[in-house]
């Protein structure tokens, strides 16, 4: 499944409890510079699994707090002793100029920025980081949901130990 310096992963997310496992085992592999692109139609999941990663980074420091989704806010962000995290939300961008105003650039060089419809700027976004995990999420039949995640640069190898 590795092409190149990049790597496929696919798992059925059989339950809102599926989704969760898939944001704690992220979270474990969270390192600075790391860019998280969560793509999927309304509702297949992508902010259910960005409050997963998050509230479970922050938990392994004892912190827990509320995520909310940052449709209105653009930007969201959450500090633990081991890393700043950004919650993007891109729905309502309609110009990739605003962008340089959210200040992502600076978070990504020694933090995680973690993207909801990041093909709203995607050259923009891209040019953050080349450590970058793609999590395309599906709605399938009987309420499922497929995640299939591709990692790039250093997310290949993280993605390849990866188990639920």
């Amino acid at each position: 499944m590795s092409s190149g310096n990049s790597l496929h992963r696919t798992f059925d997310l059989a339950s809102e409890a599926a989704t969760r496992a898939l944001g704690h085992a992220l979270a474990a592999h969270l390192h600075p510079g790391d860019l998280i692109l969560l793509r999927g139609d309304l509702g297949a999941g992508k902010t259910a699994l960005a409050r997963a990663i998050i509230q479970s980074h922050l938990a392994l420091h004892g912190i827990h707090e509320d995520v909310p989704s940052p449709t209105f806010t653009l930007v969201q962000t959450y500090e633990s002793p081991e890393l700043l995290i950004a919650h993007v939300d891109l729905y309502r961008v309609e110009e990739v100029s605003e962008l340089r105003e959210l200040g992502l650039a600076e978070i990504a060089d020694e933090g995680v920025v973690l993207v909801e419809w990041p093909e709203r700027a995607e050259a923009e976004i891209r040019r953050l980081s080349p450590d970058s995990l793609d999590i395309s999420l599906f709605l399938m039949p009987e309420g499922l949901r497929r995640a299939r995640l591709e990692g790039r640069g250093s997310w290949a190898a993280r993605l390849e130990g990866l188990s639920l």
